[in-house]
């Protein structure tokens, strides 16, 4: 029997809220042309309301619910430490059109952040602008652009893409008005060295390399690549989407990229998925510092005297040290924001999502240099260890070392009908969110597995068995597989109808479709 939903519950007169009296003048209503009065709304009581929404919260699963091994999304445990922090008062109540003496503290923990990001990957200077990664491709592509163009070499107009890129790359580079030219893949999983040197013109803008790959590889030429791109008259691009199997061991900047996007919401915890939220900032070596999307925070010494309230000197650096034996005056640091001189301009209204940085700034400031390097080397632990049980059920493609994440391919021995759908749709009767499908799409049947740093052994060989589980079961009895999943209130929808045919409101069950 299917569960009532809320506007089957409707009674008429019951209420599930009661407003208090109005304390406050009575407006006009708009105009009737403005109003409606066919709005259809249930009426309930309190508990019907109440144990409605929680009846539909108990459906969603989460990171905080079990294992979540979505390859190239980084669903870690964010700690409930960064929403204590991002929830306090002096982060919830400022508002971006502030004055900056009254945001001072919002400022330095965007500098900070700034800073650390700086110091994770080696670049010169970093922009906390934009929204999201994809948001960060386009940002880092227009300021190849504007390199470029500020250089007088207009004509280079193609990025090289690998065909184990995301596939927001050729999307960003597409927006930014650039022409996208694809480079294979060699047997290791590399970027192919001859087709990259068969592509390299003085048409080329750059090259954008996701490292590790989405096949959960470290290109093994990656020197050699950023090499021959930088002697092409070429920048690199890094995809930080996998930055949580580097930071703090490797510095992309010093490997040879030019510019880079930080995806905050994955390697710095915060919880995302659905849309948002996210953040996507961008460093970029000294050549490009000046054309980053702003503003972004700057800082400036002065000299404040306690008893008058006046600041003494508040030029930047003095060529005498201040006397600083009068007790009532401090040495301070001020914080504002700036645009770069030859900024591409604004990617996002205001500064960046700030609720995002304060989780991020409070990760890293929780877990400290250390922390984060004992991170990375746990991902990577984790996805290796994974590995090596899965290789032997199913095909692994690549059989090297990976990094935080690999790809296998969801096919078993002795049932040639089953597929990685049916492999996932089984995981969710398992308890288990299922993995990427279908990408990287030079990986037939793909399943992209990462099982981040924050999962115990004990997790991971769960999984494990269930996959063995399925694997059998897919010889034995495939109907079961392509069943799934049976446990859910929802069985195996048509994907593909479902996405052209969206119903996006509840409707009576004779008015519903099939």
């Amino acid at each position: 029997m299917t569960e009532p939903v809320i506007y089957e519950l409707s009674v008429p007169g019951r209420c599930a809220a009661h407003l208090p009296e109005v304390d406050v003048p009575v407006s006009e209503l708009p105009p009737d042309a403005l109003l409606r009065d066919d709005l259809n709304l249930p009426e309930v009581s309190e508990i019907d309301l109440v144990r409605h929404f929680v009846h539909l919260s108990q459906f969603n699963y989460g990171v905080d619910v079990g294992f979540y091994p979505l390859g190239s999304c980084t669903m870690k445990y964010n700690p409930k430490v960064n929403e204590d922090a991002v929830r306090l008062p002096g982060f919830t109540a400022t508002h971006p059109y502030q004055p900056e003496d009254t945001i001072q503290g919002n400022l330095r923990l965007m500098y900070e952040l700034q800073e650390f990001l700086k110091a994770l990957s080696g670049f010169d200077a970093v922009s906390l602008q934009p929204a999201a990664g994809a948001h960060g491709e386009l940002a880092g592509v227009l300021m190849m652009r504007a390199y470029h163009l500020a250089h007088d070499d207009p004509e280079r107009k193609v990025i090289l893409i690998p065909d184990s890129a995301h596939g927001t790359n050729p999307a960003s580079t597409a927006m930014a008005g650039f022409e996208v030219v694809e480079l294979k893949s060699d047997e290791r999983g590399n970027v192919d060295l001859q087709d990259l040197k068969a592509n390299l013109s003085d048409r080329v803008a750059g090259m954008m390399l996701t490292n590790p790959n989405t096949l959960g590889l470290f290109d093994e030429n990656l020197l050699e690549i950023t090499r021959l791109v930088h002697e092409a008259g070429g920048l690199m691009y890094g995809d930080g989407a996998n930055f949580n199997a580097l930071m703090g061991i490797a510095r992309p900047a010093e490997l040879g990229f030019d510019v880079m996007h930080f995806n905050l919401h994955k390697t710095f915890s915060t919880p995302h998925g659905g849309g948002g939220p996210g953040s996507g900032p961008v460093g970029v070596v000294q050549a490009l510092a000046d054309f980053l999307p702003g503003p972004i925070v700057m800082t400036e010494d002065y000299l404040f005297d306690a008893n008058t309230g006046e600041l003494v000197d508040d030029s930047f650096g003095w060529e005498e040290s201040p006397d600083l034996s009068d007790e009532h005056l401090y040495e301070g640091t001020w914080y504002y924001l700036d645009m770069p001189p030859a900024s591409i301009g604004r990617t996002k209204s205001f500064y960046g999502h700030f609720g995002v940085l304060v989780r991020a700034y409070t990760y890293i400031r929780m877990l400290g240099a250390s922390g984060l390097r004992e991170s990375a080397e746990a991902a990577v632990l984790n996805a290796n260890y994974l590995q090596s049980i899965l290789k032997e059920l199913y095909p692994l493609p690549y059989d090297r070392t990976c990094m935080h994440e690999f790809v296998i391919e969801g096919r078993v021995e002795g049932a040639p009908d089953i597929r990685a759908l049916d492999i996932s749709k089984r995981l969710i009767d398992y308890h288990f969110h299922p993995p990427t499908n279908y990408f990287p799409l030079i990986v037939p049947e793909a399943l992209m597995i990462e099982p981040t740093e924050t999962e115990s052994r004990r997790t991971l060989d769960s999984f494990a068995e269930a996959m063995r589980r399925i694997a059998q079961e897919a010889r034995e009895n495939p109907q079961l597989l392509h069943d799934a999943p049976t446990s859910t209130p929802v069985g195996r929808l048509d994907e593909v109808r479902a996405a052209r045919h969206l119903i996006l409101r509840w409707q009576p069950e004779d008015a519903r479709e099939g």
